[in-house]
């Protein structure tokens, strides 16, 4: 019973020995980590399943008419294909100012009635990525308020309309 039990032993230094077969390397550079966070304009649509960001790479937003005539423009003709519509007109809304990550939208033909639908959704993500980009603020800083015809909505931040 000795030699089975050293043979096995041995078997097995052997094999640790003899590793794997991958050879080491020196410390590899793996670049740079992954932020979390989107860089660039994304735009906000209303879909059968809820509101949809999507990109608009090359998009200079320096100021907050850029983001609403995306807004107007919606979505081209492959994201319409795949069911993206914007619900806003162009009476909706008439000015957008921002102080410290605090963005209000001046929008007298805005209701409030249904404060979690796509529309509000739509100007409170569009906008709030508008003023990441703008003023640099971090996206979890960024508080919209609506004020329509109804009185004030908000302030809400983008997420409250993307985890339903």
């Amino acid at each position: 019973m000795t030699r089975p039990r050293t043979a096995l032993t041995c078997c097995g230094l052997v094999l640790v020995a003899a590793g794997c077969g991958i050879r080491p390397t020196g410390v590899t550079d793996g670049g740079t980590a992954p932020s979390g966070i989107s860089t660039g304009m994304r735009v906000y649509f209303a879909s059968d399943t809820g509101l949809r960001g999507v990109a608009r790479p090359g998009i200079k937003v320096d100021d907050f008419n850029v983001a609403y005539k995306l807004l107007l423009v919606g979505p081209n003709a492959q994201e319409r294909a795949d069911g993206l519509t914007t619900l806003l007109t162009g009476e909706r809304w008439q000015t957008v100012t921002s102080h410290r990550g605090n963005v209000t939208i001046d929008a007298p033909g805005y209701s409030a009635d249904g404060p979690q639908d796509q529309i509000t959704g739509q100007l409170v993500c569009t906008f709030a990525r508008a003023e990441v980009l703008i003023h640099g603020t971090r996206p979890d800083k960024v508080q919209v308020t609506i004020v329509g015809r109804d009185g004030r909505a908000g302030p809400y931040q983008c997420q409250q309309f993307l985890s339903r």
